[in-house]
């Protein structure tokens, strides 16, 4: 499912694992590889350190070998409910996205948990729906590495 504005959006996935374990593949490099790029990408590295005022940063290579590295800092951290945390593009610092933020819910249902991204502060309608592709395509991997 998803829902936009002109500067933001809102994706909602069901994914069959527990919070705890969705949180986890959220925040923990071995799992970040293995789905939070987009299909036909690969993440060629992440760093992540998990506090209130840490950093991430998320390098994926396209097949022809060009780098898309995001970034950012955690604003705030409630485990296993929710993730805060600002976004940006290191390649893309002069294309005029700059900084927007990122909102992350974790909601039991019981066995499974909705997954609600909220990622807020396009400049442009352009910028919402190229985030929001990307986006989609990230959630449809995670949702497959528990189905």
């Amino acid at each position: 499912m998803s829902t936009e504005t002109g500067t933001s959006l809102e994706l909602t996935r069901v994914i069959k694992a527990d919070p705890d374990t969705v949180f986890d593949a959220w925040t923990q490099p071995k799992h970040m590889k293995r789905w939070s790029c987009p299909e036909g990408l690969n993440v060629a590295d992440v760093e992540v350190d998990l506090k209130v005022g840490g950093r991430f940063r998320i390098a994926m290579k396209t097949p022809e070998g060009d780098t898309h590295t995001a970034h950012g800092v955690y604003k705030a951290i409630e485990r296993p409910e929710r993730l805060v945390y600002t976004w940006a593009w290191e390649e893309q610092e002069e294309s005029g996205i700059g900084e927007t933020l990122v909102t992350v819910e974790f909601n039991d249902l019981g066995g499974s948990t909705e997954v609600v991204l909220k990622h807020e502060g396009f400049p442009s309608t352009e910028a919402r729906a190229d985030h929001e592709k990307g986006w989609a395509s990230c959630l449809d991997r995670l949702e497959k590495m528990f189905s």
